[in-house]
């Protein structure tokens, strides 16, 4: 199993944890120290030895920070885990609804006589420390770089990992790395830049066309790397970890120790682009003055997926739906109140891996029945392990990383006979996903201006969900991908080739929760008879394929189109997976997918 069910914080630990802190903060007389839910490389997950905001606060999500002050401790949370923190921090800690109250707020009202604040400044991004240090001033508080101070009280600290790295092939990459460097660095010497700085690990992964395992179910390897505009590069990455790549990364490529990274910042000349929300701010005291602000040179090539990704992902999805419908096919047979969360998960785990190409799963899956449904991210646990009861709702979230891509995947599913509230707002999550998925849209919008779309269904019940309408998806990379996103908060243009999920849900804590998710890739839209000839348009080409639970629909809030869509899909799904079924997976596929 690449999943386990072991319970890896408790919130008794925390309390020792945090005094053990303070005693660090009196030494070094701070008043407070930050710990972020990042590391070194500003992606958002981190490695054992990285995880340090679990470690000190039992707090297991993958966003978030905690603000540790002498006699205060607020643990920062966004609206995807208010229920989650409850049950996994002590009292000791206080959770903070961030972003609507902000750090610099809280600190002006925890600190009012002004103080100093430590930070570890491999761990915060430029961007995000200038951003608290204007919002600070006026108040007294200041910001101290310092070594870490949890790393100091934490006695068995995992080792930083070193996991071999491996060539991602060509036939699945569609371009040499080779390719890559020159295209990019023709872009720096177009805009006068001298190099570019890398630390995310999925760009430097997709630049060179390898991958790695030094985060659990992310295929990245941990290590920095300099871009220069004469179409070479220069990566710090132990040694260790390319044994055997020499050949495959070529002239193109020099390998240094990770140790010899700053160094090396503080030799070059000339002008040098970093990404402020994401180049640590030891990197950028280093730079110094020859930073020029930008973006990340590889994420908006890295999002726009060529035909061979595309295709790749094509093909995983449709083995990936295949390993679903089996597991959704088995859990029907089942009566309710005999089957358990961690069995789902084993079965849906053991159904992927019957695939040659899986290589992990793209994150740990989400099986939440009933009021476990409701907590955005659930983690299912031996402590936490809960029967399927009759009038349950399963949320259902899980995907796999196989060589030719990533796959995210959510259904919810009745246990029995479902409550009519929960009906009703299934069927309004799934008009939601459904207005997405048939949208058109000018070329030149941003996720922010189609966002609500997904939310409409929802709010004219007076409904909404707290979390994104959808992230970014790599190829055989990370399954939360950047910079296109469907949220309020996004700007980057959508664009031929994005691969993005549409995952509208609904949740009501301490009851039911709801999420539908397809992955979906951005096209050129088709002409239509009597629309502009000069207005480019995109759309939506599905991606993910297993059916959608009809036992949860209420007809009269499915209007006629919406109707006409979900019999088209599932007449899709019907063809695209059913020849890749067990006999009885296929009878009961032909039944789940009938017209409504």
């Amino acid at each position: 199993m690449f999943q386990s069910f072991e319970v890896t914080s408790r919130p008794e630990q925390g309390p020792p944890r945090l005094a053990a802190l303070r005693k660090q903060l009196r030494t070094d007389a701070l008043d407070g120290f930050l710990v972020p839910r990042a590391d070194a490389h500003q992606g958002e997950y981190v490695a054992p030895r990285d995880d340090r905001l679990k470690w000190l606060t039992g707090f297991t999500g993958s966003a978030g920070f905690c603000a540790a002050l002498r006699d205060v401790a607020g643990v920062f949370i966004d609206g995807r885990y208010r229920t989650q923190v409850k049950a996994q921090v002590a009292d000791v800690y206080t959770p903070v609804a961030w972003p609507e109250v902000s750090l610099a707020d809280w600190l002006r009202t925890e600190l009012p006589q002004g103080g100093v604040v430590g930070f570890d400044p491999w761990l915060h991004a430029a961007g995000q420390i200038e951003q608290l240090e204007t919002a600070l001033e006026g108040s007294g508080i200041t910001l101290r770089r310092t070594d870490n101070l949890v790393d100091r009280i934490w006695e068995d600290q995992p080792a930083p990992p070193m996991n071999p790295a491996k060539v991602h092939p060509i036939d699945y990459a569609g371009e040499s790395h080779g390719g890559k460097i020159a295209r990019l660095a023709e872009g720096l010497r177009d805009k006068g830049r001298a190099a570019a700085v890398i630390t995310l690990p999925d760009s430097l992964c997709w630049l060179l066309n390898i991958r790695g395992s030094d985060i659990a179910r992310n295929p990245v390897v941990h290590g920095f790397a300099v871009l220069h505009a004469a179409g070479h590069v220069d990566l710090f990455v132990a040694p260790a970890k390319l044994e055997g790549l020499e050949a495959h990364l070529g002239q193109h490529v020099t390998i240094h120790a990770p140790e010899a990274f700053l160094a090396a910042l503080a030799n070059l000349s000339g002008a040098v682009l970093a990404e402020k929300a994401t180049v640590p701010v030891a990197v950028a005291d280093a730079l110094g003055d020859k930073i020029v602000w930008g973006d990340d040179p590889c994420a908006l090539p890295k999002a726009r997926k060529n035909e061979a990704e595309i295709n790749g992902s094509i093909a995983a999805h449709l083995r990936d739906g295949a390993a679903l419908v089996e597991v959704l096919a088995w859990l029907d047979a089942q009566p309710a109140g005999s089957v358990t969360e961690t069995q789902v998960v084993t079965q849906l785990e053991t159904a992927r891996r019957r695939d040659p190409a899986l290589q992990e799963i793209s994150f740990e899956t989400i099986a939440g029945t009933g009021p476990n449904g409701a907590i955005m991210h659930y983690r299912v646990t031996e402590d936490t392990d809960s029967l399927l009861q009759d009038g349950h709702l399963l949320v259902l979230d899980s995907g796999g990383q196989y060589l030719d891509g990533t796959t995210d995947i959510t259904r919810t599913i009745a246990i029995g006979t479902p409550p009519v509230e929960a009906k009703e707002a299934f069927t309004r999550v799934l008009n939601g996903l459904i207005a997405m998925s048939r949208l058109r849209w000018p070329q030149g919008l941003a996720g922010r201006d189609i966002e609500a779309v997904g939310r409409l269904p929802l709010w004219m019940a007076g409904q909404d969900f707290d979390h994104g309408l959808g992230h970014g998806v790599g190829a055989y990379l990370s399954v939360h991908e950047g910079p296109q996103r469907l949220s309020k908060l996004s700007t980057v243009p959508l664009s031929d080739g994005m691969i993005l999920s549409i995952e509208p849900g609904y949740y009501r804590e301490g009851a039911f929760g709801i999420r539908l998710e397809n992955l979906a890739v951005v096209r050129p839209a088709g002409d239509m008879l009597g629309g502009d000839a000069h207005r480019a348009m995109l759309a939506w080409e599905t991606l993910s394929f297993a059916p959608m639970d009809t036992r949860l629909i209420v007809p009269d809030l499915l209007s006629m189109d919406a109707r006409d869509w979900l019999n088209a899909y599932h007449r899709d799904v019907a063809e695209k997976i059913g020849p890749q079924l067990s006999p009885v997976a296929k009878l009961w596929l032909d039944a789940a997918t009938a017209p409504v």
